[in-house]
């Protein structure tokens, strides 16, 4: 078994049998298969098969299955058995078992550390963090860890000297690893588990760059968590992506004042923030309390607008009229759209059509009307016509109509195929693979027979 290859397919879930597949293939019973994969190499069948195995009480066969992937030092294998170790009580054993991966750093290192303190070792878990903490989710671990060890005091000290004095980054690529945004962030974090709120706010309103990760705001959050709703308020009115003023709407909701969630979207006109957004997030919020109608009303005000036609919009509010069954409206909202755009319907807008239209009873018109598109012979034309065909129980014609892009669009041909029993054919789709390109070796002399 070939590592290089193993990272290979592991990363780009090309030339495989994907996780979502595997997961298909159990669930329609066909374990034989996948136990056979897994010896074939195809890591994502040896993960889950080995999974299930555990779950069996079946520990020795399911190290047996992964032990090839593991005995090539491939990481992601390691850790998948230390997991099941873990999981059946055998700690000592997992942490033998990636111990020497931990030298490398990274997240071999992330994983080995947070180990390690789940099982008593908690002083060997810091020590090794604090030697990496220039490494950003090093040092998220290493402040997660120090958590009720008595060592909070010692870990702010060590942050506190990944501050420049005076610096101010001006872009996201101008601090590498540990950058200040983050240490001050972390230290926040410190500051309010021990009881200092106060600080941990001042902290983060010095940030001068980013403030948000993963789509959330630590300041918002903490002012939420603390019932700090005018600070948040006012917060919400000067933060620039707008997920200070989500946070806002969602601790309103949360105590159940609907309205006063609604009137945060509807009265943030003058902020910085996209109406879009804002429009697309108040949608929602009414329709999650049983106000389609106003919804729908929000969506098609902003499409129907000057430049308020983008085709996530229009996504937006063909979803709502299909949801609230009303998919021939959104289809005259539709036709009223293609009538001031001079006839001309991309595919980004014929799309979220084809999906009213079929909810509306006209299944064929629509793939006909998508094959007549100019883009209607492309793979991902071809995608959206077959999961029509297969959500209303043609799952035949949906192959046929994807079989041409078996090279493009391996994934959802498969999972068809596995549908339809058609294992074998589905396995072969996704291990295939480009040939290796050829280059002819020279042996330093010319020859004269032909071809020439």
């Amino acid at each position: 078994m070939d590592v290089a290859d193993l990272d290979r397919r592991g990363r780009t879930r090309s030339g495989c049998i994907p996780p979502a597949l595997v997961s298909r293939l159990l669930d329609l019973g066909h374990e034989d298969e996948v136990r056979f994969q897994a010896g074939r190499g195809e890591w994502f069948c040896a993960r889950e098969w080995a999974r299930l195995l555990g779950g069996r009480d079946q520990q020795a066969e399911a190290l047996d299955v992964l032990a090839p992937y593991v005995a090539t030092g491939w990481w992601p294998a390691a850790r998948a058995e230390a997991e099941l170790l873990e999981s059946w009580g055998r700690a000592e054993e997992a942490i033998a078992l990636t111990r020497p991966y931990a030298a490398a750093g990274g997240t071999a290192l992330d994983f080995f550390a947070r180990l390690l303190a789940r099982h008593g070792g908690e002083d060997e878990a810091v020590a090794l963090l604090s030697a990496g903490i220039e490494d950003w989710f090093l040092a998220t671990a290493l402040v997660d860890i120090a958590e009720g060890t008595g060592r909070d005091e010692e870990v702010a000290a060590l942050l506190a000297t990944r501050l420049p004095a005076g610096h101010r980054c001006e872009s996201p690529w101008c601090c590498r690893g540990l950058a200040p945004h983050m240490v001050l962030g972390l230290l926040a974090t410190i500051h309010e588990r021990q009881g200092r709120v106060d600080e941990a706010i001042a902290l983060l309103r010095t940030r001068q760059e980013i403030t948000s990760v993963n789509n959330r705001d630590q300041l918002a959050d903490l002012l939420a968590k603390q019932d700090r709703i005018e600070e948040l308020r006012a917060y919400a009115e000067a933060e620039p992506l707008g997920i200070a003023l989500r946070r806002l709407a969602e601790v309103l909701e949360e105590r159940g004042d609907v309205e006063g969630a609604i009137a945060v979207y509807r009265e943030a006109h003058g902020s910085r923030i996209g109406r879009g957004n804002r429009a697309v997030e108040l949608a929602r919020l009414l329709a999650r309390h049983g106000r389609g109608d106003e919804a729908i009303e929000v969506m098609g005000t902003l499409v129907d607008s000057p430049g308020g036609a983008e085709d996530w919009l229009v996504d937006t509010l063909c979803t709502l009229y299909a949801v609230h069954g009303r998919a021939r409206e959104g289809l005259a909202r539709l036709d009223a759209l293609k009538a001031r755009r001079d006839g001309v319907e991309e595919w980004e807008l014929l799309r979220p059509r084809l999906l009213l239209m079929a909810d509306a009873g006209l299944l064929d018109a629509a793939v006909e009307l998508a094959r007549s598109h100019p883009e209607g012979d492309s793979s991902y034309a071809a995608e959206t016509v077959a999961d029509l065909l297969a959500e209303a129980g043609r799952t035949e014609e949906a192959v046929t109509v994807l079989e041409p892009f078996a090279r493009t669009n391996p994934d959802p041909l498969a999972g068809h195929l596995v549908e339809l029993g058609r294992v074998k054919e589905a396995v072969a789709i996704v291990q295939w693979r480009e040939p290796e390109p050829f280059t002819p070796v020279w042996s330093g002399t010319f020859t004269t027979e032909p071809p020439f």
